[in-house]
């Protein structure tokens, strides 16, 4: 008794609704992908990060979208319980199928960030415009502390064998400059429009300086001063995180930022002064 080859109604049947299925879920991801899922926007190079952001999403959705409608294809084409021949490709296809992902994926992945990732890099990283307020922010297991120049706009001198629970930046009181600097903890206090220079430090662990809503995040090494600028677009009050395991008490390592008008920032500024 001979067993026929011939595919069956059912075989068809269930090869075409795993396709319809495959096609539903790439369709889905790409729906769910689609979504506003960025925070509203408050600095002024934000911007061109989101516009990197949004260009990988829709490329690499691209990419998932036509994979499950290839995936997709195959099983309502060939999902049939037909027997499949074996065959060997040849070298050449083999190499041309190998080096199409590989040139694709570079493309999409290098060049797109690369050309849009690279000024914003610059901006960030590069000298900031005159004028700029500095504002110095040193983590710490598990908070953020953050110091202002006083009138004299120098920052007093630091020493680790100074810091003490009552000195948590080690400020060298013998230094004159250090008299009139401002010392804040969790709380950053900056003018709108206004270029805001970040110097950014840590005592013990690695920390990572996280702003979402301003599209900043940078991590805090031991033993480096590591500087980068923004320019707030928005007033208001704005989440601080760290974005780095730096130990148990992670979780607690949260500030604010305050965006305030010019004239209510110099206002802070004297408040502080005179106390």
């Amino acid at each position: 008794m001979q067993t026929s080859n011939a595919p069956t109604k059912q075989s068809q049947r269930e090869g075409r609704v795993l396709a319809v299925v495959v096609w539903l879920i790439g369709m889905a991801i790409v729906g769910i992908g689609s979504r506003r899922w960025l925070p509203p926007l408050a600095s002024e190079h934000g911007a061109g990060i989101d516009s990197m952001l949004n260009y990988l999403m829709i490329t690499v959705g691209a990419l998932v979208l036509s994979g499950h409608l290839v995936v997709g294809w195959f099983l309502w084409r060939f999902g049939r319980g037909q027997p499949v021949s074996f065959r060997l490709a040849s070298w050449r296809i083999e190499r041309r199928w190998s080096l199409v992902p590989v040139v694709l994926l570079a493309v999409v992945a290098e060049g797109g960030v690369l050309a849009l990732g690279l000024p914003v890099w610059a901006k960030i990283y590069g000298e900031p415009p005159a004028g700029s307020l500095t504002v110095e922010v040193t983590g710490e297991q598990f908070a953020w502390n953050v110091r202002y120049a006083g009138a004299d706009g120098k920052f007093g001198r630091t020493l680790p064998k100074r810091i003490t629970l009552d000195n948590p930046l080690g400020l060298d009181s013998s230094d004159p400059a250090s008299a009139d600097d401002i010392i804040a903890l969790n709380e950053i206090r900056v003018p709108v429009n206004r270029p805001v220079r970040i110097r950014l430090r840590s005592k013990d662990v690695l920390h990572s300086f996280y702003l979402p809503y301003l599209r900043v995040k940078q991590d805090a090494v031991p033993g480096m001063n590591i500087e980068l600028w923004f320019v707030p677009t928005r007033t208001g009050t704005f989440e601080l995180a760290c974005a780095e395991l730096c130990g148990l008490g992670h979780y607690e390592m949260r500030g604010l930022l305050f965006v305030l008008l010019e004239e209510q920032f110099q206002h802070w500024l004297k408040e502080q002064k005179n106390g």
